[in-house]
């Protein structure tokens, strides 16, 4: 059903890397963390048009602004509570309110960030940036998508937010699969409920499926990666079929891609709707399998909720 484990961050690095030969209007920024969201990739290839910015995120994205307002493609990364809350600001009045072309690339996002604890864990992020006009907002499925989405993001005029994880996961993808923006994506047809997930959480949607499946219970699951624009058609077309809804997210239940799927619904169709997801808390430090258990975002917690959707 699943591929080898892999990190979403290491293909985002590949992907700058690849970009660097190809692109001389792409710039780079990071804000002391060039190892950990594997910038440092780009900087091995194109170490010109790299900025180390150092331990000063809000600056980060001042200076992302500008290089975007004398024409480059811009690349500002960090962890994700750092990009989305540190930098809310400077975001919303230096790159969303004038629709400069940057890239906000986050890593470290949602629970599975583990030992680091809840200081480090982005569970709202989505919800923060998605509130921002202008913000596209990207979650890919694994680390062969999270590869396709950067290249695609690159060749995408305006704002964009796209949330990583840190651990290694399985993949669902394809190396080499076409990404396009907002655009949701049908990886498992059926007939009586379909799963909606973004993030790791497509895979653990596989397997809910499976688990349903020896159940007799025909489950659809969608990749859901882009979270702003939602792809409404594509979801509203699954429900209008199977009559009910799970949506499923390593991130809170509260503005992240439930509500987005919520807000589509009573758009659109009346239809139960199960929100997997954490449930307006914060975590804590600790294993990422254990975590994740903890806060209800396994396969068998998307089973569960599918059951009662139903």
């Amino acid at each position: 059903m699943t591929g080898q484990k892999l990190a979403q961050r290491n293909y985002y690095g590949k992907a700058l890397a690849d970009l660097a030969k190809e692109r001389p209007d792409i710039v780079v920024l990071d804000a002391d963390l060039a190892g950990s969201t594997k910038t440092s990739e780009f900087q091995k290839v194109c170490p010109e048009r790299f900025v180390e910015i150092g331990i000063a995120e809000q600056n980060m994205i001042g200076v992302a602004s500008g290089l975007a307002a004398s024409g480059k493609t811009v690349f500002a990364s960090t962890f994700g509570v750092f990009a989305s809350g540190r930098c809310w600001e400077q975001i919303r009045l230096a790159v969303a309110y004038p629709k400069m072309n940057v890239k906000v690339v986050a890593t470290h996002c949602g629970i599975s960030v583990g030992e680091d604890g809840a200081s480090h864990q982005a569970l709202e992020d989505m919800a923060i940036m998605r509130a921002l006009p202008n913000m596209t907002v990207i979650s890919p499925a694994d680390a062969y998508e999270a590869y396709a989405a950067t290249k695609a993001i690159a060749d995408y005029p305006g704002p964009v937010y796209m949330r990583m994880g840190r651990s290694e996961f399985p993949t669902i993808t394809e190396e080499g699969d076409e990404f396009v923006i907002g655009k949701a994506k049908v990886l498992k047809e059926g007939s009586d409920v379909t799963l909606c997930g973004c993030g790791q959480m497509v895979c653990y949607c596989m397997d809910a499926a499976e688990q349903l499946e020896a159940e007799g219970i025909s489950a659809e699951v969608i990749n859901v990666s882009t979270i702003k624009p939602l792809d409404a058609d594509t979801i509203l077309a699954s429900v209008s079929k199977t009559g009910c809804c799970v949506s499923a997210e390593e991130h809170s239940i509260i503005g992240g891609l439930g509500s987005a799927i919520a807000e589509a619904l009573c758009s659109g169709l009346c239809a139960p709707l199960e929100r997997v997801g954490t449930k307006d808390t914060f975590g804590e430090s600790g294993k990422p399998a254990d975590l994740m258990a903890k806060y209800g975002l396994t396969a068998s917690d998307i089973a569960d909720a599918a059951r009662k959707s139903i």
